[in-house]
């Protein structure tokens, strides 16, 4: 028996059963759902899967799929979901080092601030070559082609606006605020640590818009 007791299976709490039957159902599903992506014509393939552009040859490829045990990991949050979305949210909508975090640059070494929660969450300084600050910084710089948040169902980006405004019209609910520019400039301050609104020359007036340049279109080619 197990301590909370449930039984044990094998060597293993019998917990992991269900999880075993959710693999197999989601495994069921995805490929249900591949399938009718294919007959619909939704699905494109190139280079290396080209080939499967063919029916019989798409169809033994989800024959090898359904043939191979899936693996589904389902454990619900130690501390609840909004605790996850707390933890998401800091790397989704910030950069991995804000600039008010940096102390100084000399000498070709950059010295920043950083929290050892290890340590009684207390704020240290680290100091590292400056070819060894960029490394690290660019480590969480999402490679060319792929995307940091993707969205889907309502929130898809390429029909999202619409259906927003069609969920709104059916549930009674005003359009959302336009947000002022003064406002997106006291968000990008937080986010960033930076004061668009101010000259980056002398620090101390502030920028104003003056003038909208407007993208010229391409010359004709007459060739």
């Amino acid at each position: 028996m197990a301590a909370d007791g449930g039984q044990w299976v094998g060597g293993r709490p019998s917990c992991l059963f269900p999880v075993r039957a959710l693999a197999t159902v989601f495994r069921a599903e995805y490929l249900a759902g591949l399938a009718q992506a294919f007959d619909a014509g939704q699905l494109t393939f190139a280079g290396g899967t080209s080939p499967l552009a063919d029916r019989g040859t798409f169809t033994g490829f989800l024959g090898r799929l359904r043939a191979v045990p899936w693996v589904v990991y389902a454990k619900r949050p130690f501390a609840g979901p909004a605790q996850v979305l707390d933890y998401l949210g800091r790397y989704t909508h910030r950069v991995a080092l804000s600039n008010n975090r940096l102390v100084d640059h000399a000498e070709g070494r950059v010295r920043f601030r950083w929290r050892d929660y290890a340590d009684h969450d207390r704020v240290k300084v680290m100091t590292l070559e400056t070819d060894e600050f960029l490394r690290r910084f660019l480590l969480h710089v999402v490679p060319r082609g792929f995307m940091r948040i993707r969205h889907f169902g309502l929130l898809a980006n390429r029909t999202r606006r619409d259906r927003l405004r069609q969920c709104r019209h059916l549930l009674g609910q005003p359009p959302p605020p336009e947000v002022a520019p003064a406002a997106a400039a006291v968000l990008l301050l937080r986010l960033t640590g930076v004061d668009f609104s101010r000259c980056p020359v002398c620090g101390e007036g502030h920028m104003q818009i003056t003038v909208l340049v407007v993208p010229s279109p391409p010359p004709l080619d007459t060739s």
